[in-house]
């Protein structure tokens, strides 16, 4: 891994947190993403599943984590199942964990090689009164293709048809939502990463330069960092493909008068950041520009003053869509006659922005999370407003990450990026 060694506390932490949510008497079981394959003997890179991560540490392919607070062997209340590495394995594709180097990632004292599995496993499970098991229940996720949790979970139904099974996926979006300390220092690693690649390509940024150079000066930067590279697919997106809300070919010219919206983040120890800044291609906004950035920017400050303890987040988009609607009426993009006959389903402020404010991030940039459980202190947040005007040729979104406060605003992990119109073009000239 490029990362430096998280502190495994973090871990023993995390699996705490889950275990005071079983039922007595409980299993529960998550497993390892695969490495997919691309065609003839090519594959993707290899990404964790993040529940397994979650609770382990664990940053390999075919691993399995077994939880099990009350069994009667002590030795049996954590395993972890992995690969048996050996000295070919390790010339051929690196070296894997051993046993020890398990436990001082972890803190899980038992770990067993793959090939145990099925014995002890069925020990366990005959022992238990249920059993836990995962599935991914984010409400953006479509589910077509199939894990190979996926396919533990169909052959575990088709051996032990007769075993009770509970869901772990509502108590991992409860845990995972509220950040741990350890936590939210990485994920400000990844912020000052990002910010590192916001400041080079500041420098870069000119009329001529394609949207891909940047994506590239970006990544160059994320690289030497120890990051992966992009937390998500990165939007490099000048002139009018600043209103494509997801443009990610980044294969087009920036032109001299035009503003650049670059939606990216970097990544680190599998942790996401997200930053959205618009910057001039010239090095100077205009005073059309000017105004649609600022307005862009009082909605972020005025939302991010909102995202505290107890706060629903139904009711928060609601009030962030007010605030929008009173600078839509200063741009003259909307009226108030506009606001009088709109259709309470899609509001006036929805034609020039028509996305959402916020969002939970952490291990997925769209992370797991309650929408309907009101905000807690450490959860980490997007804050990301914008405005899209087509027929101006302009799209403005600007956004942090933030993590919510016991009392007062919340603590912005970006606060050292540039943000403010004047500091942009102070830096690119």
């Amino acid at each position: 891994m490029k990362y430096h060694p998280i502190d495994r506390n973090l871990f023993i932490n995390n699996r705490n947190r889950f275990i005071q949510h079983l039922d007595k008497n409980s299993l529960a079981v998550f497993n390892s993403n695969d490495i997919y394959n691309t065609g003839a003997d090519s594959t993707l890179p290899f990404v964790q599943h993040r529940d397994i991560f979650h609770l382990s540490g664990v940053d390999q392919e075919e691993s399995i984590l077994v939880l099990f607070p009350d069994c009667n062997n002590k030795a049996h209340r954590e395993i972890l199942f992995l690969k048996e590495t050996n000295d070919q394995i390790a010339v051929w594709e690196g070296e894997k964990l051993t046993k020890k180097k398990a436990f001082e990632t972890s803190g899980i004292k038992t770990v067993y090689w793959l090939e145990q599995f099925e014995t002890i496993f069925r020990q366990l499970v005959i022992e238990s009164d249920q059993v836990y098991l995962n599935s991914n229940e984010h409400l953006r996720t479509n589910n077509i293709m199939q894990t190979r949790e996926d396919r533990f979970v169909e052959k575990f139904k088709l051996d032990y048809p007769n075993h009770s099974i509970k869901r772990s996926a509502p108590i991992m979006h409860k845990i995972r939502s509220v950040k741990d300390a350890i936590e939210i220092d990485l994920m400000q690693e990844a912020c000052n990463i990002t910010e590192k690649g916001f400041r080079r390509i500041l420098n870069f940024i000119k009329p001529g330069v394609m949207e891909f150079e940047i994506e590239a000066e970006l990544m160059h930067e994320f690289l030497r960092n120890r990051s992966k590279g992009f937390a998500y697919t990165p939007i490099i997106g000048s002139g009018n493909a600043a209103c494509v809300l997801h443009y990610i070919e980044n294969n087009q010219k920036c032109n001299d008068g035009d503003v650049i919206l670059m939606d990216f983040g970097a990544e680190y120890a599998n942790y996401a950041s997200d930053l959205t800044r618009c910057v001039p291609v010239n090095g100077k906004f205009t005073k059309r520009q000017k105004e649609v950035y600022n307005a862009v920017l009082h909605v972020k400050k005025e939302a991010t003053k909102l995202l505290v303890p107890g706060t629903l987040l139904n009711e928060y988009h609601k009030e962030v869509g007010k605030l929008m609607e009173e600078q839509l009426i200063k741009l003259k993009l909307i009226s108030i006659e506009d606001i009088k006959n709109q259709d309470p389903n899609w509001p006036a402020y929805k034609k020039y922005f028509m996305h959402g404010t916020s969002h939970y991030i952490g291990l997925d940039t769209h992370d797991s999370g309650s929408w309907i459980d009101p905000i807690e202190k450490n959860m980490v947040f997007t804050v990301e407003p914008g405005i899209y005007i087509p027929e101006e040729n302009l799209g403005i979104r600007l956004e942090d990450d933030v993590v919510v406060q016991e009392k007062g605003e919340p603590f912005n992990l970006m606060k050292n990026i540039p943000l403010e119109a004047d500091e942009i073009e102070d830096l690119m000239n």
